[in-house]
Protein backbone atom coordinates (compact mmCIF):
# COMPACT_ATOMS: atom_id res chain seq x y z
CA UNK A 1 0.00 0.00 0.00
CA UNK A 2 1.36 3.43 -0.93
CA UNK A 3 2.40 5.75 1.83
CA UNK A 4 1.29 9.38 1.92
CA UNK A 5 3.88 12.16 1.73
CA UNK A 6 1.82 14.21 4.19
CA UNK A 7 2.31 12.91 7.70
CA UNK A 8 0.86 14.33 10.91
CA UNK A 9 3.19 16.52 12.96
CA UNK A 10 3.78 15.24 16.49
CA UNK A 11 0.76 12.97 16.19
CA UNK A 12 -1.58 15.89 15.41
CA UNK A 13 -3.94 15.37 12.49
CA UNK A 14 -4.29 18.37 10.17
CA UNK A 15 -7.04 19.26 7.74
CA UNK A 16 -4.54 19.25 4.88
CA UNK A 17 -3.48 15.70 5.73
CA UNK A 18 -7.12 14.61 5.65
CA UNK A 19 -7.64 16.26 2.25
CA UNK A 20 -4.48 14.70 0.82
CA UNK A 21 -5.63 11.27 1.94
CA UNK A 22 -9.07 11.81 0.40
CA UNK A 23 -7.44 12.59 -2.95
CA UNK A 24 -5.19 9.53 -2.65
CA UNK A 25 -8.18 7.33 -1.80
CA UNK A 26 -10.15 8.72 -4.75
CA UNK A 27 -7.35 7.88 -7.17
CA UNK A 28 -6.77 4.39 -5.73
CA UNK A 29 -10.48 3.58 -5.93
CA UNK A 30 -11.04 4.39 -9.59
CA UNK A 31 -13.25 2.05 -11.62
CA UNK A 32 -12.35 2.00 -15.32
CA UNK A 33 -15.04 1.51 -17.98
CA UNK A 34 -15.03 1.62 -21.76
CA UNK A 35 -15.17 5.36 -22.26
CA UNK A 36 -14.84 6.81 -18.77
CA UNK A 37 -13.35 6.22 -15.31
CA UNK A 38 -15.55 6.42 -12.24
CA UNK A 39 -14.06 7.83 -9.05
CA UNK A 40 -15.34 7.31 -5.50
CA UNK A 41 -17.64 10.08 -4.30
CA UNK A 42 -18.80 8.77 -0.92
CA UNK A 43 -16.23 8.78 1.88
CA UNK A 44 -16.43 7.59 5.49
CA UNK A 45 -13.54 8.99 7.52
CA UNK A 46 -12.68 7.29 10.82
CA UNK A 47 -10.71 9.34 13.34
CA UNK A 48 -9.29 8.64 16.78
CA UNK A 49 -11.90 9.79 19.35
CA UNK A 50 -9.60 12.59 20.56
CA UNK A 51 -9.07 13.87 17.01
CA UNK A 52 -12.80 13.59 16.38
CA UNK A 53 -13.60 15.68 19.46
CA UNK A 54 -10.96 18.28 18.58
CA UNK A 55 -12.11 18.72 14.96
CA UNK A 56 -15.86 18.15 15.34
CA UNK A 57 -16.64 21.86 15.17
CA UNK A 58 -14.91 22.34 11.81
CA UNK A 59 -15.90 19.17 9.95
CA UNK A 60 -18.16 21.20 7.65
CA UNK A 61 -15.27 23.53 6.76
CA UNK A 62 -12.90 20.61 6.12
CA UNK A 63 -15.54 18.98 3.93
CA UNK A 64 -16.08 22.20 1.96
CA UNK A 65 -12.34 22.60 1.35
CA UNK A 66 -11.96 18.91 0.51
CA UNK A 67 -14.71 19.04 -2.13
CA UNK A 68 -12.92 21.93 -3.85
CA UNK A 69 -9.66 19.96 -3.78
CA UNK A 70 -11.32 16.81 -5.13
CA UNK A 71 -12.97 18.77 -7.96
CA UNK A 72 -9.65 20.42 -8.83
CA UNK A 73 -7.93 17.01 -8.95
CA UNK A 74 -10.62 15.62 -11.27
CA UNK A 75 -10.11 18.63 -13.55
CA UNK A 76 -6.37 17.88 -13.58
CA UNK A 77 -6.99 14.24 -14.46
CA UNK A 78 -9.22 15.33 -17.36
CA UNK A 79 -6.73 17.89 -18.68
CA UNK A 80 -5.25 16.75 -21.99
CA UNK A 81 -1.44 16.34 -22.02
CA UNK A 82 0.45 19.09 -23.83
CA UNK A 83 3.86 19.59 -25.41
CA UNK A 84 5.14 23.14 -24.81
CA UNK A 85 1.59 24.29 -24.21
CA UNK A 86 0.19 22.65 -27.37
CA UNK A 87 -2.30 19.81 -26.92
CA UNK A 88 -0.72 16.49 -27.82
CA UNK A 89 -2.53 14.59 -30.62
CA UNK A 90 -3.50 10.99 -30.04
CA UNK A 91 -6.34 8.70 -29.07
CA UNK A 92 -9.29 10.02 -27.11
CA UNK A 93 -8.62 9.87 -23.37
CA UNK A 94 -11.19 8.49 -20.98
CA UNK A 95 -13.16 11.01 -18.92
CA UNK A 96 -12.77 10.94 -15.13
CA UNK A 97 -16.05 11.56 -13.31
CA UNK A 98 -18.14 10.67 -10.27
CA UNK A 99 -21.43 8.77 -10.27
CA UNK A 100 -23.14 11.09 -7.75
CA UNK A 101 -24.14 14.74 -7.94
CA UNK A 102 -21.51 15.72 -5.38
CA UNK A 103 -18.99 14.27 -2.95
CA UNK A 104 -20.36 13.03 0.36
CA UNK A 105 -18.07 13.08 3.40
CA UNK A 106 -18.97 11.59 6.78
CA UNK A 107 -16.66 11.94 9.77
CA UNK A 108 -16.93 9.15 12.35
CA UNK A 109 -15.15 8.40 15.64
CA UNK A 110 -13.24 5.10 15.65
CA UNK A 111 -14.93 2.83 18.23
CA UNK A 112 -12.72 -0.23 17.66
CA UNK A 113 -9.42 1.23 18.85
CA UNK A 114 -7.73 0.61 15.48
CA UNK A 115 -7.04 4.21 14.40
CA UNK A 116 -4.10 5.83 16.23
CA UNK A 117 -4.07 9.46 17.32
CA UNK A 118 -3.12 11.65 14.36
CA UNK A 119 -4.22 9.05 11.82
CA UNK A 120 -7.27 8.71 9.58
CA UNK A 121 -8.80 5.65 7.96
CA UNK A 122 -10.97 6.25 4.90
CA UNK A 123 -13.56 3.92 3.40
CA UNK A 124 -15.04 4.92 0.05
CA UNK A 125 -17.83 3.94 -2.31
CA UNK A 126 -18.38 4.78 -5.98
CA UNK A 127 -21.97 5.88 -5.47
CA UNK A 128 -24.53 6.66 -2.80
CA UNK A 129 -26.23 3.27 -3.03
CA UNK A 130 -23.36 0.99 -2.12
CA UNK A 131 -23.27 -2.36 -3.93
CA UNK A 132 -20.63 -5.05 -3.44
CA UNK A 133 -19.63 -5.09 -7.06
CA UNK A 134 -19.14 -1.31 -7.25
CA UNK A 135 -17.03 -0.69 -4.20
CA UNK A 136 -14.31 1.90 -3.86
CA UNK A 137 -11.32 1.35 -1.65
CA UNK A 138 -10.04 1.56 1.91
CA UNK A 139 -6.90 3.51 2.85
CA UNK A 140 -5.09 4.67 5.95
CA UNK A 141 -2.81 7.63 6.47
CA UNK A 142 0.11 5.57 7.75
CA UNK A 143 -0.27 2.66 5.37
CA UNK A 144 -1.55 0.20 7.99
CA UNK A 145 -3.16 -2.89 6.51
CA UNK A 146 -6.82 -3.04 7.66
CA UNK A 147 -8.18 -6.38 8.83
CA UNK A 148 -10.32 -8.33 6.38
CA UNK A 149 -11.40 -10.93 8.93
CA UNK A 150 -13.19 -8.40 11.12
CA UNK A 151 -14.24 -5.70 8.65
CA UNK A 152 -16.03 -2.50 9.55
CA UNK A 153 -19.71 -2.18 8.61
CA UNK A 154 -18.69 -0.30 5.46
CA UNK A 155 -16.88 -3.42 4.21
CA UNK A 156 -19.90 -5.64 4.84
CA UNK A 157 -22.85 -5.94 2.49
CA UNK A 158 -26.22 -6.84 3.91
CA UNK A 159 -29.77 -5.71 3.27
CA UNK A 160 -31.04 -4.87 6.73
CA UNK A 161 -30.48 -5.57 10.41
CA UNK A 162 -32.66 -8.69 10.15
CA UNK A 163 -31.51 -12.17 11.18
CA UNK A 164 -28.50 -13.36 9.18
CA UNK A 165 -29.04 -16.86 7.75
CA UNK A 166 -25.66 -17.34 6.08
CA UNK A 167 -22.55 -15.52 4.91
CA UNK A 168 -20.50 -15.47 1.73
CA UNK A 169 -16.83 -14.48 1.73
CA UNK A 170 -14.94 -13.84 -1.48
CA UNK A 171 -12.44 -11.56 -3.16
CA UNK A 172 -13.19 -9.91 -6.50
CA UNK A 173 -11.48 -7.03 -8.31
CA UNK A 174 -12.67 -4.62 -5.60
CA UNK A 175 -10.94 -6.59 -2.81
CA UNK A 176 -12.05 -8.89 0.03
CA UNK A 177 -15.81 -8.88 0.62
CA UNK A 178 -18.31 -10.29 3.09
CA UNK A 179 -21.97 -10.66 2.12
CA UNK A 180 -24.50 -11.43 4.87
CA UNK A 181 -27.65 -13.23 3.72
CA UNK A 182 -30.81 -12.09 5.49
CA UNK A 183 -33.29 -12.89 2.70
CA UNK A 184 -34.67 -16.10 1.23
CA UNK A 185 -33.41 -15.50 -2.30
CA UNK A 186 -30.09 -14.07 -3.49
CA UNK A 187 -29.36 -13.30 -7.14
CA UNK A 188 -25.62 -13.33 -7.88
CA UNK A 189 -23.74 -12.01 -10.92
CA UNK A 190 -22.12 -8.96 -12.49
CA UNK A 191 -25.45 -7.22 -12.88
CA UNK A 192 -25.89 -4.04 -14.91
CA UNK A 193 -27.85 -0.82 -15.19
CA UNK A 194 -31.02 -2.71 -16.10
CA UNK A 195 -30.33 -5.83 -14.04
CA UNK A 196 -29.79 -5.34 -10.32
CA UNK A 197 -28.14 -8.16 -8.37
CA UNK A 198 -28.44 -8.81 -4.63
CA UNK A 199 -24.76 -9.79 -4.71
CA UNK A 200 -23.03 -7.92 -7.54
CA UNK A 201 -19.58 -9.28 -8.40
CA UNK A 202 -16.94 -6.85 -9.64
CA UNK A 203 -15.03 -8.98 -12.16
CA UNK A 204 -14.67 -9.79 -15.87
CA UNK A 205 -17.37 -10.80 -18.34
CA UNK A 206 -16.64 -14.52 -17.94
CA UNK A 207 -19.08 -14.14 -15.06
CA UNK A 208 -22.65 -13.79 -16.33
CA UNK A 209 -24.76 -10.76 -15.50
CA UNK A 210 -27.00 -13.13 -13.54
CA UNK A 211 -24.81 -16.12 -12.78
CA UNK A 212 -26.71 -18.13 -10.17
CA UNK A 213 -29.48 -17.91 -7.60
CA UNK A 214 -29.36 -19.05 -3.97
CA UNK A 215 -32.72 -19.95 -2.45
CA UNK A 216 -33.49 -20.62 1.21
CA UNK A 217 -36.43 -22.82 2.16
CA UNK A 218 -37.93 -21.20 5.29
CA UNK A 219 -39.53 -24.48 6.37
CA UNK A 220 -36.35 -26.59 6.32
CA UNK A 221 -33.81 -23.73 6.55
CA UNK A 222 -31.86 -25.41 3.77
CA UNK A 223 -30.23 -23.52 0.91
CA UNK A 224 -30.44 -24.48 -2.77
CA UNK A 225 -28.48 -23.21 -5.77
CA UNK A 226 -29.61 -22.76 -9.38
CA UNK A 227 -27.07 -22.16 -12.15
CA UNK A 228 -28.18 -19.62 -14.78
CA UNK A 229 -24.78 -18.87 -16.32
CA UNK A 230 -23.03 -19.27 -19.64
CA UNK A 231 -19.65 -20.39 -18.28
CA UNK A 232 -20.77 -22.57 -15.41
CA UNK A 233 -21.09 -22.76 -11.63
CA UNK A 234 -19.31 -25.31 -9.43
CA UNK A 235 -20.38 -26.60 -6.01
CA UNK A 236 -17.47 -28.10 -4.05
CA UNK A 237 -15.66 -28.87 -7.30
CA UNK A 238 -18.66 -30.37 -9.14
CA UNK A 239 -20.11 -28.46 -12.07
CA UNK A 240 -23.84 -27.86 -11.72
CA UNK A 241 -26.34 -28.60 -14.45
CA UNK A 242 -27.77 -25.37 -15.76
CA UNK A 243 -31.36 -24.82 -14.65
CA UNK A 244 -31.31 -27.72 -12.17
CA UNK A 245 -31.57 -26.78 -8.50
CA UNK A 246 -29.27 -28.57 -6.04
CA UNK A 247 -28.97 -28.53 -2.24
CA UNK A 248 -26.06 -26.59 -0.74
CA UNK A 249 -24.18 -27.99 2.27
CA UNK A 250 -23.86 -25.85 5.41
CA UNK A 251 -20.30 -25.06 4.30
CA UNK A 252 -19.44 -25.02 0.62
CA UNK A 253 -17.14 -23.55 -2.02
CA UNK A 254 -19.03 -22.07 -4.96
CA UNK A 255 -16.96 -21.66 -8.12
CA UNK A 256 -18.07 -18.90 -10.49
CA UNK A 257 -17.00 -19.48 -14.12
CA UNK A 258 -13.57 -20.63 -12.85
CA UNK A 259 -12.91 -16.95 -12.12
CA UNK A 260 -13.97 -16.56 -8.47
CA UNK A 261 -14.59 -18.85 -5.53
CA UNK A 262 -17.21 -17.88 -2.97
CA UNK A 263 -17.00 -19.41 0.51
CA UNK A 264 -20.54 -20.08 1.71
CA UNK A 265 -21.42 -20.90 5.33
CA UNK A 266 -24.76 -21.03 7.11
CA UNK A 267 -25.24 -19.42 10.51
CA UNK A 268 -26.93 -21.39 13.25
Amino acid sequence: MAQSDTMPVSGKLSGQAVINELIRNMELGQFEMGYSVLLPCVFSLYLHPDDYARLEGVFNLIAEDAKRALAARVAQLNAKPTILGVKRPGRQLKEFKIAGRDWILEFLPDTEGSVPLGDVEIHSELNETAQPGFRGTKTTLMGREPSVTTPRPAAVTRRTSETVYAEIRYEDDSGPQLYLISQNEVHVGRGGDDLAMDLALYTNDEVSREHFVLRRDPATRRFYILDKSVNGTWLDGKRLKKGVEEAVPDRAAIGVAQVLTLSFETRK
